[in-house]
């Protein structure tokens, strides 16, 4: 018997990559072997391809999608195979041209030799001219919807009017696809999720250049909200954290109101991450359970921020969020803030909402403030409850407010404390970029000074505001924007004797980048001893803008532009109100973070020019 040695096997496989390594690089040294840079039609095309159209879009639509495009890079292509690609290219533009609405095109195909003017210019040319011919345009639709719904004969008929392919308009596949999925989209966004596009058929008739549409659409079963189910959180209590989203358990399904309910559970504070969606996999229809899945926020954070503002200038902010107070589990936001003209130190603190929606609040602000004329020094101490609702909130609260005004001719020091009730109602299409609808606030405060003397008094404030549509811009391409009138109004006064010295936390200034443009910060007052500016008792401000798409070569943009009036009046008395009026123009951008606005405006009584800045929007 023979006994082979044990060396083992990976030595040898080792040497001989070595061997192999050092010797293939000299291969490329043995004669006869050809260079690849050196074959003659390396980079030279197998034919060109001249496409003549009688429509310039449809040319550029044949040279991007031509299957025969992709075979000029083929430099051995024979002139036999290339008849045989000539064959088929014909077809290949019909099918092309269809899609775009020419169903009865004039196509003519030439190859033709080229006699080589250089080593790389291709061999053969490839003609291809195309009269398009009539465009096929939509003669009749018929739109049907099916399902168990009591509104579906409703939503069929929304469904025509809407209809994204209306009768007249040129046939392409691209935009017969988008109207049924937009239509599709319809049906999902509100009752009925689960709908589908059932049959669709578009008849075609190319002697006449028309096209008959029909659309068939199963609806599925009507949905409705169930309980909401918040899956993924430990840290934080998610029974009363589900009130925040102000979900409408027992209501049809709405798109809009899930999100709607997703955001304010994102915004809430408690989740770094939510989403929510419909369990359509379920048995009951009618009670529908909404999934959110969360990732819970850490239970404490710093937050340190650095801004500017074209009212008071370069700011330093920290806010430090404790989300589950030991003892209370109420959440409690900290903050400091430093600018040209305020520094503040403040704490909010609030409970989850209890099974009626209404939840406790309490907080404290220590400020310095340039107020008018003076530095003012003030305190505010706040202990209330408070509702929010799908479109209102409703508080009512205590409130005590300390102010120590510094400067010569300053009025005294003073205090107060009142019992205050506030409604806001909200029914805009957006509450962060409202493009329609109207809005509508007011706040109500019985109280009595404190020092120097106790006097009674009464506040009340009122805020609208509404979007008014003023018409369609046709952007092109079916594209079309609304220019809108944006109204605003706002009204306060505070009821007092004369004699009393309200604090001036409780009095009204005006100006700057949300009241009255083309003026600064709180720089529209009432006037007292040798002309020095302080908070009025009476209040009132009016805006009037002009809001119009921006179109850039006939294409949609994220851009509006404006053009404004402002006004805004603060006296003692009613009969010392005198206006300042405020005129200029703007821009406006809908950015990723929400609407920034830019503005010029030009103060018709202050004859200064001023820069306004302002990003996001709240009522």
């Amino acid at each position: 018997m023979l006994h082979l040695p044990t060396t083992p096997a990976r030595w040898p496989a080792l040497l001989f990559c070595c061997l192999l390594t050092l010797l293939l690089p000299g291969c490329s040294l043995l004669p006869g072997r050809p260079d690849a840079a050196a074959t003659p039609d390396a980079g030279r095309e197998a034919f060109a391809l001249v496409i003549e159209a009688d429509d310039d879009a449809v040319r550029d639509y044949l040279e991007q999608h031509l299957e025969l495009q992709r075979f000029r890079q083929l430099p051995d292509l024979q002139a036999s195979e290339l008849t045989r690609l000539l064959q088929t290219a014909d077809a290949n533009a019909r099918e092309l041209l269809a899609t775009l609405g020419y169903f009865s095109p004039d196509i003519r195909l030439e190859l033709q030799d080229r006699p080589a003017q250089t080593p790389d210019a291709p061999a053969h040319t490839v003609r291809l001219k195309v009269k398009v011919g009539p465009r096929t345009r939509i003669d009749a639709i018929d739109i049907s919807v099916t399902g168990n719904g009591a509104d579906l004969a409703r939503r069929q008929a929304q469904l025509q009017r809407n209809w994204g392919l209306p009768v007249g308009e040129p046939f392409t596949q691209q935009a017969w696809d988008d109207a049924k999925a937009q239509g599709l989209r319809s049906l999902q966004a509100r009752r009925y999720p689960t709908a589908r596009l059932a049959e669709s058929r578009a008849d075609i008739d190319a002697d006449q250049a028309r096209a008959q549409l029909q659309v068939h659409y199963d609806s599925g079963p009507l949905y409705r909200f169930g309980a909401l189910q918040i899956r993924g959180g430990e840290r934080y209590d998610s029974t009363a954290i589900a009130r925040i989203a102000l979900l409408p358990t027992g209501a049809d399904y709405n798109e809009t109101k899930l999100l709607d309910a997703q955001q304010r559970l994102a915004a809430s504070g408690y989740y770094d991450a939510v989403f929510l969606t419909l369990d359509t996999q379920g048995t009951d229809p009618e009670a529908a359970p909404v999934i959110a899945q969360v990732r819970d926020a850490p239970l404490q954070k710093l937050v340190f921020g650095i801004g500017v503002s074209t009212d008071s200038g370069p700011r330093l902010s920290m806010d430090h969020i404790h989300n589950r107070l030991p003892g209370l589990g109420w959440r409690a936001v900290s903050k400091v803030s430093l600018d040209r003209k305020l520094s503040l130190v403040s704490t909010d603190w609030t409970a989850l909402p209890s099974a009626n929606g209404w939840r406790s609040f309490t907080g404290a602000q220590l400020q310095r403030e340039v107020t008018g004329s003076f530095d003012v020094d003030s305190t505010r101490l706040r202990a209330g409850r408070t509702q929010n609702t799908d479109h209102i909130d409703r508080s009512y609260y205590l409130q005590h407010d300390t102010a120590y005004n510094r400067g010569p001719g300053a009025p005294p020091w003073s205090s107060a404390i009142s019992a205050n009730f506030g409604w806001t109602g909200r029914y805009f299409n957006n509450n962060t970029a409202p493009t329609r609808g109207w809005g509508l606030a007011g706040e109500i405060g019985l109280g009595s000074t404190l020092r120097p003397a106790r006097e009674p008094f009464v506040r009340t404030q009122l805020r609208w505001q509404s979007f008014i549509d003023l018409g369609r811009v046709d952007l092109g391409e079916k594209v079309r924007r609304s220019s809108r009138l944006s109204l605003r109004l706002e009204g306060g006064a505070v009821l007092a004797r004369a004699s009393a010295d309200i604090p001036v936390t409780q009095l009204f200034l005006t100006g700057g980048d949300t009241t009255v443009r083309g003026y600064s910060y709180r720089s529209i007052g009432a006037h007292i001893n040798n002309g020095q500016l302080f908070g009025g008792r009476y209040l009132a401000v009016a805006s009037a803008e002009w809001q119009r798409p921006i179109v850039l070569r006939g294409n949609r943009t994220d851009f509006e532009s404006a053009l404004f009036v402002d006004a805004g009046a603060v006296a003692d008395q009613p009969g010392q109100m005198s206006a300042r009026v405020g005129v200029g123009g703007g821009l406006r951008w809908r950015s990723p973070v929400g609407p920034l606005q830019a503005d010029l405006g030009y103060g018709l009584q202050s004859h200064a020019l001023r820069l306004h800045l302002r990003l996001g929007y709240t009522f």
